[in-house]
């Protein structure tokens, strides 16, 4: 007896979901942002969630959450129901390396979250002031091993993209920086312009209008040729630090037990929405590198965001970094 009641409560319960999916959208969904306004991961994802909106019948509305290095804003969504109505647009900082950064972080993105798709990989772009007196990276290096610890490096936040770039460079070649964290990009950006900060090592799309409106001055760029945007700058590479090959992905995901068919619609959204030319061109202006067709849906961002976890973990580690 107790048997058939269990059989036919999961039968019911499989029908709900199997209806919920069929019907899926009927009301907007939010796509959560763990991230200041007018960054990177802002900038890319409103693009994208106006042409996913455009292919699902319904609004796709950001909600910048900020807080704790995007932990907040990523455990808003792990804790949200899983309908698919709430999605999070996160990269490599907040659905891998935080893992490590944040001890308390009170969730696994392999485990808590559905992956939807990989958006875009982002090169980074390494930039000083002006006023700093340096040019190149041969003069950066000369100056951070002369006065260790001297240089003030500026980055978003704890957790962000940037931090994580500062925190891998300064490994890689083995010297030490004053570590300047701010409230999202726009603030160090500024204060790099204005001197306050030596050096900012962030993503293309902030970073390459900084450059060319001779704002700051972009030493070294982490994508693996010149950009066409920015010709005169040089690769990592180029420039003698080819350890420092970090390049930024972004991607959406969903609360772990969404039903697998409204992952497939959101995915194959997605999908339609990178093949979108306006789109496509509006992300070249960024230097944002859309991802191959069968690079970008859920079980190559499942494989990735893996990966980087173990990745990021021996960094993290060797350079003793903890957020609490």
């Amino acid at each position: 007896m107790m048997r058939s009641v269990i059989a036919a409560i999961a039968a019911v319960l499989l029908s709900a979901h199997a209806a919920a999916a069929e019907s899926f959208p009927n009301r907007s969904v939010t796509l959560v942002v763990a991230a200041a306004a007018g960054g990177t991961t802002d900038v890319l994802a409103r693009i994208v969630a106006r042409r996913m909106g455009e292919d699902l019948g319904q609004s796709v509305v950001v909600e910048n959450v900020t807080g704790g290095g995007a932990t907040v804003g990523t455990r808003r969504v792990v804790r949200s129901d899983a309908d698919g109505y709430t999605l999070i647009f996160g990269n490599m900082g907040s659905l891998a390396a935080n893992f490590w950064l944040f001890p308390n972080i009170g969730f696994d993105p392999r485990q808590d979250l559905a992956p939807v798709g990989l958006v875009a990989i982002v090169p980074m772009v390494l930039s000083v002031s002006k006023k700093s007196g340096i040019r190149d990276m041969a003069g950066l290096i000369a100056t951070l091993r002369a006065k260790p610890g001297a240089l003030n490096f500026g980055h978003a936040g704890p957790g962000t993209t940037s931090h994580l770039a500062a925190i891998t460079f300064l490994h890689v070649t083995g010297t030490q920086a004053h570590d300047i964290p701010y409230r999202g990009s726009g603030p160090a950006i500024n204060d790099l312009v204005a001197g306050t900060i030596d050096a900012v090592i962030d993503q293309t799309v902030t970073m390459i209008p900084m450059h060319t409106g001779g704002n700051v001055t972009a030493i070294a760029t982490s994508s693996s040729s010149r950009l066409a945007q920015i010709p005169d700058v040089p690769t990592f590479a180029e420039a003698g630090v080819p350890a420092f090959d970090l390049t930024v992905w972004n991607a959406i995901a969903a609360p772990a037990a969404t039903p697998q068919a409204v992952l497939e619609r959101l995915e194959s959204s997605l999908k339609t929405a990178l093949a979108d030319p306006d789109l496509r061109r509006r992300f070249a202006e960024l230097a944002a590198d859309i991802p191959q067709p069968d690079q970008i849906g859920a079980e190559p961002l499942r494989r990735l965001i893996a990966s980087d976890i173990e990745r990021f973990g021996p960094i993290i580690h060797a350079v003793g970094v903890k957020v609490e």
